[in-house]
């Protein structure tokens, strides 16, 4: 993508009602107005929030709105000129229940207030293959403390991605620090048991893997 198309997405989020990007500083200095309050503020319902982390280009966030009217949706990614697809058509197609945050995910616990969240969804996130990358890894011990800060009692994570490495790093941490695994599954459309919000939407990543006959696994666990 070019610069120049880039600064034009730039700008046009920063006319998108469904998009906020808040500072680092606004959110580290416990400054930022919609924590606590997305409800009421942004989403303007009492139905529960969804989080995709790691947007992307918002595919999945759009897609769960559309099969999900029930609940709010919020798309999480540094990159704005990425999620600025999902967020556009989002606002073509009237979907009132999605949104898009441009935020680094390790502020997510400053962006959203204890119990706030219902769900989160990580979707094809980068592996970290390497050792010393440990710690940048979305299902790490620290991330997980975070999102377990965010989400209410019941509230539970799906990880969904081609990488073998990340799903068995995953597997094993989950295992190993005692949380509750719900399902896991090494390859989702091999499996008859495999849940529609998993198997019914393919991002454009997803639909590449596919093609080149990578399994796409899959775990919902809760953070105890």
């Amino acid at each position: 993508m070019g610069s120049k198309n880039k600064l034009k997405r730039f700008r046009e989020n920063e006319t998108f009602s469904n998009v906020i990007q808040p500072t680092r500083e606004e959110l580290v200095d416990g400054n930022f107005s919609l924590k606590g309050k997305w409800k009421t503020d942004f989403f303007k319902n009492n139905k529960p929030i969804v989080l995709e982390l790691g947007c992307g280009k918002g595919e999945y966030s759009v897609g769960l709105a559309q099969k999900y009217p029930e609940k709010n949706f919020l798309g999480i990614d540094i990159k704005g000129a990425r999620f600025w697809r999902g967020a556009k058509t989002a606002l073509e197609e009237n979907l009132t229940n999605v949104g898009f945050m441009r935020t680094q995910i390790e502020l997510v616990d400053y962006a959203f207030a204890k119990a706030e969240i219902d769900e989160i969804w990580i979707t094809f996130p980068d592996p970290q293959i390497k050792y010393k990358r440990t710690k940048h890894r979305m299902t790490n011990t620290e991330f997980l403390q975070k999102y377990k800060h965010i989400l209410t009692p019941d509230g539970t994570i799906n990880l969904k991605t081609d990488s073998e490495f990340m799903h068995g790093y995953t597997l094993g941490l989950l295992h190993g620090e005692g949380h509750e695994i719900l399902h896991a599954n090494h390859d989702v459309y091999k499996n008859e048991y495999s849940p529609e919000e998993v198997v019914g939407i393919q991002t454009f990543y997803e639909k590449q893997y596919l093609e080149q006959g990578k399994p796409i696994t899959y775990i919902k666990f809760r953070v105890k």
